[in-house]
């Protein structure tokens, strides 16, 4: 696997991409380039991502014509590729795919919002013809509903592998960091945008409130939304109990995590993966999920790692309100969490995975079932068998 030739072509290199970027680097032997095709919106850049340092292994297509040309001779002549699937990409691979070489094509879910099922005949249409004539191009879904999603299309049957974002892995002395967290303490993360739903934590709160509860929650993020939920915090009169704390530092919200007890996740299928989801589970937070978020049935067993609420409001106040009247199921969930993210779904293993796929792959070997669970397992279709 060290001889393997790889490139990864995506929107842009950021600190989602990073760890696993650095992670094949080193299990390639430096036989790894990571072509970022747009440059990052201003807003992103305004959240902290444009942060990461750039390691020599990026190229920048966008950045002349040479370097265009170079990065298609890249993606042609690697062993594996691993591609987004916006326009620009599938024009950049499609020479590689009527050649039949291997290609891993990873994605979110297609259909975020339900309107959208509308597009699927034209979807059936554009996928069969991007990938047509290929029996070398899988994928792996950064969403646990992405197959569904492609089967839809009528594509990728049988070829979708369980994949996500990883974020960078923390490793903690586990009893220490929950001992120093701060007692009741709730955390929310996201954009004040419509289906990341923040609303919903100001509801929980309330009722938190009217029935005696002694709580902090803690709010990070902007967006639209943002001055309405201030206005609704003061009109609930919950100012005493919650705080708005503007947008922060990818490092900065991973400082929060480590000292919050609880994590709520309210965002609905409009959440392509959601790595908040990874970052909080590693800071050892009690994470309560919605179960439509596309990161949450591939990484949460529901009370055992982590709560799964189906959308409904009242069902995610009661577990909330479950996590704060039991220590032990508070600290037992937390530090499942941990483990999954150290263990089992971090970037170091992920890079493991795609390269030994890639390898069996290439070997002729069977890979239906090279891994049981985890990263690079089936990703099926029906959703209740991710469990």
């Amino acid at each position: 696997m060290r001889n393997m030739k790889v490139v990864f072509v995506s929107n842009y290199y950021n600190h989602h991409q990073s760890e696993f970027s650095n992670a094949m680097y080193e299990k390639t032997n430096g036989n790894f380039v990571f072509i970022q095709i747009l440059p990052m919106e201003e807003e992103r850049i305004n959240m902290g991502w444009g942060d990461v340092s750039r390691p020599s292994y990026v190229k920048y297509s966008y950045s002349s014509d040479a370097e265009y040309k170079e990065c298609l001779a890249l993606i042609y002549n690697a062993d594996l590729i691993i591609a987004g699937g916006c326009r620009e990409i599938e024009r950049m691979i499609r020479h590689r795919i009527a050649a039949k070489k291997l290609v891993f094509r990873y994605s979110e879910r297609l259909y975020k919002n339900k309107k959208l099922y509308f597009q699927i005949p034209f979807r059936f249409i554009k996928y069969h013809w991007v990938n047509r004539g290929s029996r070398n191009t899988y994928m792996l879904c950064a969403s646990a509903y992405a197959a569904k999603d492609y089967a839809l299309t009528g594509n990728f049957i049988n070829k979708t592998y369980k994949f996500g974002y990883f974020p960078k892995l923390k490793i903690y002395d586990i009893d220490e960091l929950i001992k120093n967290k701060k007692k009741n303490s709730m955390l929310w993360v996201a954009r004040f945008i419509s289906w990341k739903h923040p609303e919903i934590a100001i509801n929980v709160a309330e009722k938190l409130k009217k029935d005696g509860y002694d709580f902090e929650l803690n709010m990070i993020g902007s967006g639209e939304l943002f001055d309405t939920i201030r206005r609704l915090i003061m009109q609930k009169g919950l100012e005493d109990r919650v705080k708005l704390l503007g947008s922060m530092t990818p490092d900065q919200v991973r400082m929060h995590m480590e000292r919050s007890e609880i994590f709520m996740f309210t965002s609905d299928r409009g959440e392509g993966w959601g790595a908040v989801l990874n970052e909080s589970m590693n800071s050892a937070c009690a994470v309560v999920a919605n179960s439509q978020i596309g990161a949450t049935p591939f990484l949460i067993e529901d009370g055992e790692n982590g709560l799964v609420y189906d959308g409904n409001e009242d069902v995610l106040y009661s577990q909330v309100k479950s996590l704060l009247d039991d220590d032990i199921k508070r600290e037992s969930l937390a530090k499942a969490a941990n483990n999954t993210i150290v263990n089992h779904w971090n970037a170091d293993v992920a890079a493991e995975r795609v390269l030994t796929l890639a390898k069996n792959i290439t070997e002729g070997k069977d890979i239906s079932h090279i891994y049981e669970f985890g990263i690079c397992s089936i990703a099926h279709r029906n959703i209740k068998k991710d469990k």
